[in-house]
């Protein structure tokens, strides 16, 4: 695995715990995707009034169509796992519903044989800072 600094100016407000379980949850499956000799990479920097934080792996890619099911509860791109054999499904709804917490989005981009980046954009100020309107 590899670790990219380029969050030297990049000072998150938000919980600890959390941040570490949705990092927790993307490396994992990153690494867990990721054939030997394969890599994955962290990134993290500011883009305006948001932190963006990066997993990119060179693993196996999720097929187009799978795409936009990956946040959905209980889904498994390999229909043939099961929570013996593969999780729950549940990692990355939780993913998306503790970024959607903290005022965020993740999406994900991917291609089959090449690899999946999973992308963060969160508030520096935390989720208070989302509505500057009032």
């Amino acid at each position: 695995m590899r670790l990219v600094d380029e969050a030297r100016d990049v000072t998150l407000v938000a919980d600890r715990t959390r941040m570490l379980q949705v990092l927790g949850n993307l490396v994992g499956n990153a690494v867990r995707h990721t054939p030997e000799g394969g890599t994955v990479t962290v990134r993290a920097y500011r883009a305006g009034p948001d932190a963006v934080i990066r997993v990119i792996d060179t693993g196996v890619g999720i097929a187009e169509e799978d795409l936009p099911h990956v946040f959905d509860r209980f889904w498994r791109a390999d229909r043939s796992r099961n929570r013996r054999t593969g999780g729950s499904g549940l990692g990355l709804a939780i993913v998306r519903g503790l970024v959607e917490l903290h005022g965020g989005s993740v999406t994900a981009d991917s291609t089959v044989g090449k690899g999946t980046a999973f992308t963060l954009r969160l508030p520096l100020g935390g989720p208070a800072d989302t509505d500057k309107s009032t």
